[in-house]
């Protein structure tokens, strides 16, 4: 934290380089006082926006900035974030506080700015709290959240910075594409998605996970994550002006705080009225970039698998279906979710058909995984049951079963967690582990048996 910078003795913080982005009155009274208390002012500006493009010329150590519309800006946001220099919000009232809430600062301090916010404590916080504009914004997609300058963490193991997910490098090989479908109806398709995704991780692979879903995107408030600036849409946008490059996607992906194995996730749009934004073109040309920076890449889609939602006549008009269809095709392995019960099945019976033509000419890449397997719904022997009936109304010879845990899954969700993370000894943890080390290459999978036998003998030697 910024205090951890105070003189034991003078209880003033080391004279540091200080940009302002405040209200006109409170701008002239820092400045006025600021060689008092031993920092120097580069600059002043009236707007956060103006500030951000005057920000890489100079010399700048911390960024005081108002928790208004006016002065703390995405813009100013993302622009501090990527150069590494520390933000200092000040919230005057409940209405800023709300604002910053909404730019992804979840550390505003309690107004009016003034400096004695800096050096009111010699030895922590207090009641006030510097911000790190890394570590601040680590839960928001519009910053790149693995970078914890050193001096966040000193002096308190509390402040530690948590574990990040490995720097993006390209590949030797393009990553492994896994598409998460399912019908209507909430099978579980985003939480297979995120549960999958965190093994991946968990057994070393490089993994992001990306939210197509163009009715429903929900990823991002499963994992209790900021949605206002959609990572995937944008890394759509750039994919098409061919601008998606690494520094691009580290800057979209956020590493959500508190994961055991951490993993990178493109947030989906958070208004539904956004689909146009998540063309074929787009979809395809995000697709293929990111999987050259990562080992796998999950991606969560909606349901609706229908090709003519737009009109027929006109073959130029964007369709919202056009991002699962995209992302089907161009899947190497499809995860088809059905919900155990008398209603999921035959409405996954009735799409299968549909997904498989989409997965011509190789269908063999479709894993079925029926979901919420519970005896209440379907009755005795409801695996075999549920086996049977695939195979008579829909070919399905085999399929992946994921036992309803609902404490489990519910512990995940109050959490905005991974199945992993909340509850690894849930018989749904272990489907979904066995699923996961089906899907990835033969050197991957032996990474998942490797730490699945060493969790094995550590539980036998306790």
């Amino acid at each position: 934290m910024l205090l951890r910078w105070c003189r034991p003795v003078s209880r003033w913080v080391a004279e540091m380089r200080v940009a302002l982005a405040l209200p006109l009155d409170a701008e002239q009274r820092l400045a006025d006082t600021a060689g008092y208390h031993g920092h120097e002012v580069l600059i002043r500006c009236s707007g956060g926006d103006e500030l951000a493009v005057r920000l890489p010329q100079l010399a700048v150590e911390l960024v005081v900035v108002q928790a208004t519309p006016e002065h703390l800006t995405s813009r100013l946001v993302e622009t501090a974030d990527a150069l590494g220099m520390r933000m200092l919000v000040v919230a005057d009232d409940e209405e800023q506080q709300r604002h910053a809430t909404r730019a992804s600062i979840v550390d505003a301090v309690r107004g009016p700015a003034e400096w004695g916010l800096l050096d009111r404590d010699a030895t922590g916080v207090g009641e006030f709290g510097g911000v790190d504009a890394a570590a601040a914004h680590a839960s928001a997609p519009v910053a790149s959240p693995v970078t914890y300058p050193a001096s966040s963490s000193a002096g308190n193991p509390a402040d530690a910075a948590p574990p990040h997910a490995a720097p993006l490098t390209p590949v030797r090989r393009p990553g492994t594409v896994v598409v998460v479908w399912g019908p209507h109806g909430a099978p579980g398709r985003t939480s297979l998605a995120i549960a999958l995704a965190a093994e991946f991780a968990a057994a070393g692979l490089r993994t992001v996970l990306a939210d197509a879903d163009t009715h429903a995107a929900s990823v991002a408030p499963s994992l209790g994550l900021l949605d206002e600036a959609p990572g995937f849409a944008a890394a759509c946008r750039l994919a098409g002006i061919g601008g998606l490059d690494e520094a691009q996607l580290e800057r979209l992906a956020v590493t959500p705080r508190g994961l055991r194995h951490p993993f990178r996730v493109l947030t989906g749009i958070g208004r539904s009225a956004r689909w146009p934004e998540l063309g074929p073109e787009r979809v395809a040309g995000a697709i293929s970039a990111v999987r050259r920076w990562c080992e796998v890449l999950v991606v969560d889609v909606a349901a609706s698998l229908e090709q003519d939602d737009g009109l027929a006549s006109d073959v130029a008009v964007p369709r919202r279906n056009a991002a699962a269809l995209e992302a089907l095709r161009a899947a190497d392995r499809v995860v088809a979710v059905a919900s155990a019960d008398p209603v999921g099945i035959p409405r996954f019976l009735r799409d299968h058909a549909e997904l498989l033509d989409l997965a011509e000419p190789d269908p063999e890449r479709v894993t079925v995984v029926v979901n919420k397997l519970r005896q209440g719904a379907i009755g005795l022997n409801p695996a075999g049951q549920v086996r049977q009936t695939l195979a008579r109304f829909g070919g399905i010879e085999s399929a992946v079963f994921v036992p309803w845990d609902a404490a489990a899954f519910d512990a995940a969700l109050l959490g905005a967690r991974p199945l992993a993370d909340a509850a690894p000894r849930s018989p749904a943890r272990t489907a979904v582990r066995e699923l996961a080390e089906a899907l990835v290459s033969s050197g991957a999978a032996t990474g998942i048996r490797r730490r699945r036998g060493r969790a094995l003998g550590e539980r036998r030697l306790a």
